[in-house]
């Protein structure tokens, strides 16, 4: 069986939503051993993607029995995933300080909204609060209309799930040489404020200002926005640079000199009234044709299941079909230790998991 490049690597996850267990898959997906520590009556959804690759342990970490086996796993791990409010791990005995006790070498990651210091890291959110505090919601909708939540994939995903692997891999690459773990204090609205360093640069450069969806990236631009077709589905243009502007044109049959200066925002309304009745005479799938072998950057607008059925997400098996549909494939793609896509996570005992981790690891530092 091939080997991910995280073979080897030890982690305990403790039942969570969201960022947490998305991290702990992606682990998984690249050779860890994930060991998920639940409620003893949680329903394990096992058809849950972001399930795959656990062993799942009932623990009731209320009781001491139950919170010394959790000290038993910690003490043999490399990782520790946690997504509860702060202080809440500290109060169940398994805060940072008693698990360092018992593995010094340990990278306790912290997966919260606010994080663990601030105002507000007590209080209740969700990914619309943390990306509504940082400037990311406002940026995103339509000129004129309200802010838009990009689904939840900026804060809980992007800004949280990510930013707490790079934490994790960045730790345990730094204990290889001081032995020590450390904590990750891994915040969506620190992640989500990362994301947006690019805006921040165009903002002190003077090229971010006004209301939302009149810039370039965020559908201002009608060479960067998304155009209804005759059967009322969308096509998206991305013809940023002038060659695929000017491929764009010439598939429209749009004579350039019939436009305004494309970078005067004044004639904006009218380049996006032009490209808006043109692609108003076509269904999607014949504009997706007719450009396919272009660089004008124009592509279908596609539902889930349609873009499981693409040509070129099915030649790359993006997406792996399921029983119940599909799922995406493990992601990025390794050339010598590729990810392993674990079977679905199947439920364990502790003592079983002890006795693999203790045959497998040397003892841990105290």
């Amino acid at each position: 069986m091939q080997r991910g490049p995280l073979s080897g690597v030890r982690v305990i996850e403790f039942g969570a939503l969201g960022p947490v267990p998305f991290c702990a898959m992606l682990l998984a997906d690249m050779g860890a051993d994930v060991v998920q520590i639940a409620r003893p009556r949680a329903t394990i959804d096992t058809a849950d993607f972001m399930q795959r690759g656990r062993r799942v342990v009932p623990l009731d970490l209320k009781q001491p029995h139950d919170r010394d086996t959790a000290l038993d796993l910690i003490a043999h791990a490399d990782v520790l995933l946690e997504g509860s409010r702060p202080g809440v791990m500290e109060h169940l005995g398994l805060g940072p300080k008693a698990c360092h006790a018992r593995n010094a070498r340990l990278v306790y990651g912290r997966m919260t909204g606010w994080g663990q210091t601030g105002p507000l890291a007590a209080t209740a959110g969700h990914d619309i609060n943390y990306i509504a505090l940082t400037g990311v919601l406002d940026a995103i909708g339509a000129a004129g209309g309200a802010p838009v939540p990009p689904l939840n994939l900026v804060g809980d995903y992007g800004g949280g799930a990510m930013f707490l692997v790079f934490g994790v891999l960045c730790a345990l690459w730094e204990a290889r040489a001081s032995g020590q773990g450390q904590v990750i204090d891994a915040a969506m609205v620190d992640g989500s404020a990362m994301l947006m360093s690019l805006f921040c640069r165009l903002l002190a450069q003077g090229e971010w200002s006004g209301p939302r969806g009149t810039h370039m990236l965020d559908g201002g631009a009608p060479w960067y926005a998304t155009y209804r077709t005759a059967d009322d589905r969308y096509v998206a243009v991305g013809a940023l640079e002038e060659p695929f502007w000017q491929a764009l044109l010439a598939g429209l049959d749009i004579a350039p000199d019939s436009l305004p200066p494309r970078h005067d925002k004044a004639g904006w309304p009218a380049i996006r009234a032009a490209l808006t009745a043109s692609f108003a005479t076509r269904p999607r799938d014949a504009w997706a044709a007719h450009f396919r072998d272009s660089d004008a950057c124009v592509s279908p607008v596609l539902n889930l299941r349609e873009a499981a059925q693409h040509e070129h997400v099915a030649a790359r098996r993006t997406y792996v079909a399921e029983r119940d549909g599909v799922r995406p494939a493990a992601a990025p793609r390794l050339s010598r230790t590729p990810a392993s896509e674990a079977a679905q996570a199947t439920l364990s005992t502790a003592l079983a998991v002890l006795d693999t981790w203790r045959a497998t690891q040397p003892q841990p530092q105290r």
